[in-house]
C-alpha cells in the first residue's frame, strides 16, 4: 500500500467523476470511498474546507447521494445512504457516528426472509422486497458525539448537540441537546458531556 493513501496525500482526482470536492479539503484515507457506489450525478458533494479523517466511510448505494457542508469535520463517521443524507456547514461528527437513511432490509419477518433469499450468493436480487428510505438532514453547527446513531427520516435542527451513544429516531429542534436511547431532550445545564 502506498503510504499516501492513508495520510491524505493521495490524488483526489482518482475519485469517480460524480464526486465533487471543494477547495481546501483534506481527505485522510482513500479507503473511505471503497464502498461509494452512487450512480447519481452528483453522488457526493463535499464543500470547501471539509476535513474527512480516518475511519470515515461513505457506504453509498447506486440510488444515494450525500452532501457535506463547508467547514465540517468528519472524525470517523459512517454514512449508510440509499436515498439522501445532507450535512450542513460547520458540523462535527465524531468517531463511529452512524447515519443511515434506510434500514436496508424489510422490517416485516416474512419479507425479510424473502430478502435474505434474494440476497444469497445464488439468489435473484430483482426479487428483493421494497425497502423504505427517508432522507436525513443535519443542519448547520450541529455536534454529534462518539457512537451516536441517526436513523432514517430524522431532521436535526441548527446548533443542536447529540450526546455520545444516543440513538436518534425522531426530529431534533434547533438548539436542542439530546441524549439516550431513544434520544430525548436534556437541559443544557445537564449536558456536561458536550464540554471540555
Amino acid at each position: 500500500m502506498d503510504i499516501a493513501e492513508i495520510t491524505g496525500q493521495w490524488d483526489y482526482t482518482a475519485l469517480p467523476p460524480n464526486v465533487r470536492i471543494g477547495s481546501g479539503c483534506y481527505l485522510e484515507r482513500k479507503a473511505s470511498f471503497d464502498r461509494f457506489r452512487s450512480r447519481q450525478d452528483p453522488g457526493l458533494v463535499i464543500g470547501d474546507n471539509v476535513r474527512v479523517h480516518n475511519w470515515t466511510e461513505f457506504n453509498v448505494e447506486p440510488s444515494g447521494w450525500v452532501e457535506i457542508g463547508e467547514g465540517s469535520v468528519l472524525v470517523g463517521a459512517i454514512f449508510m445512504c440509499a436515498d439522501h443524507i445532507r450535512i450542513g456547514q460547520r458540523v462535527i461528527l465524531s468517531y463511529q457516528v452512524t447515519i443511515a437513511d434506510s434500514d436496508f432490509h424489510p422490517r416485516d419477518p416474512e419479507s425479510r426472509k424473502t430478502d435474505a433469499i434474494a440476497n444469497a450468493p445464488f439468489g435473484d436480487r430483482s426479487q428483493r422486497p421494497k425497502v423504505t428510505s427517508k432522507p436525513v438532514i443535519i443542519e448547520d453547527d450541529v455536534w454529534v458525539g462518539i457512537g451516536a446513531i441517526i436513523l432514517k427520516g430524522v431532521h436535526i435542527g441548527k446548533g443542536s448537540r447529540v450526546g455520545p451513544g444516543a440513538i436518534v429516531t425522531s426530529d431534533v429542534s434547533d438548539g436542542t441537546f439530546v441524549a439516550g436511547n431513544p434520544a430525548r431532550a436534556v437541559p443544557s445545564s445537564e449536558a456536561v458531556w458536550f464540554h471540555g
